[in-house]
């Protein structure tokens, strides 16, 4: 594998709370991870928040070229220095939010199909930025992010758990959610509060299941898990934004009216959103 040098401007840099940095250094960490997204030299690989750059260069040995996007300045420029000026590497470096890409734009740019995208997300912003990626799930493969472990195990959830959620039936509603390894604290500089995991999530070009209503589909699960406590028919006589169902209503779909959210499964609230948008669009009708 290269080495690349570390510089003195390298070693200096301060991580910044503002941007919730962390940074992984340990190698035998760093080496699982690249070994478990299995790349082949012609990927299309995009890296979310390089930071000192110790994934990227591992995984730059793995392909032809990447991609990387980092918001700090600092460090945007110091990856120019470490790694740009090699100049028989197709590196390209954004120094931009990732939530403000257009990755389907990016895509067109780079011309090379779709992205396979990698980071080591800020666990402060992670999750809007992996709505804001699932906006764009037809120009990508797959995603292997390291976050809080906590919030893994809910993106990985399966039914009757308690880390079963809105995010696992969101999530598992668009990709296919695979758990991969779990990270100690010790493996970064400074040494998060919290254990990490990494995890695989690969977009469905064509979904096991689509609901008629893709934003009330979100709305149910939302409102659901918002009284995860209560029962189905309770939920839906008490929250505002959703109808009443009847016995009849839930007994139409399959579902048991004394069911709690974290029993269903992701079919499940998909059924449960095309039945209550079916009877909206009756009563509309019918005004």
């Amino acid at each position: 594998m290269r080495h690349i040098p570390k510089t003195p401007q390298e070693v200096r840099h301060t991580p910044k709370k503002r941007f919730g940095q962390n940074f992984l250094h340990d190698t035998s960490v760093i080496r699982q991870i690249v070994d478990s997204i299995r790349l082949s030299r012609t990927d299309n690989l995009l890296e979310i928040g390089p930071g000192l750059g110790a994934l990227t260069e591992p995984l730059l040995a793995e392909v032809d070229g990447m991609t990387v996007i980092e918001l700090d300045r600092d460090l945007a420029s110091q990856l120019k220095i470490n790694i740009g000026v090699n100049s028989h590497l197709d590196f390209t470096i954004i120094n931009d939010n990732a939530m403000h890409i257009d990755y389907r734009k990016l895509a067109e740019t780079v011309g090379k199909g779709a992205f396979r995208v990698v980071g080591n997300l800020p666990y402060n912003i992670s999750t809007p930025i992996l709505f804001r990626l699932l906006e764009f799930g037809d120009v990508i493969t797959d995603m292997h992010f390291m976050l809080q472990k906590e919030v893994v195990d809910r993106i990985t959830a399966e039914p009757n758990s308690k880390e079963y959620g809105r995010l696992s039936v969101i999530m598992q509603y668009y990709c296919m959610a695979e758990y991969l390894l779990t990270v100690p604290k010790g493996a970064f500089n400074p040494p998060p509060k919290v254990t990490s995991a990494v995890f695989r999530l690969m977009p469905y070009q064509h979904k096991p299941i689509t609901a008629q209503n893709e934003a009330l589909f979100a709305t149910i699960v939302r409102e659901t898990f918002n009284h995860r406590r209560k029962t189905l028919r309770a939920i839906f006589k008490m929250v505002n934004l959703l109808p009443t169902l009847n016995e009849s209503d839930f007994d139409s779909i399959g579902i048991a009216s004394q069911a709690r959210p974290e029993s269903l499964l992701v079919a499940d609230f998909v059924r449960l959103s095309d039945l209550v948008n079916q009877k909206q669009q009756a009563n509309h009708l019918n005004d």
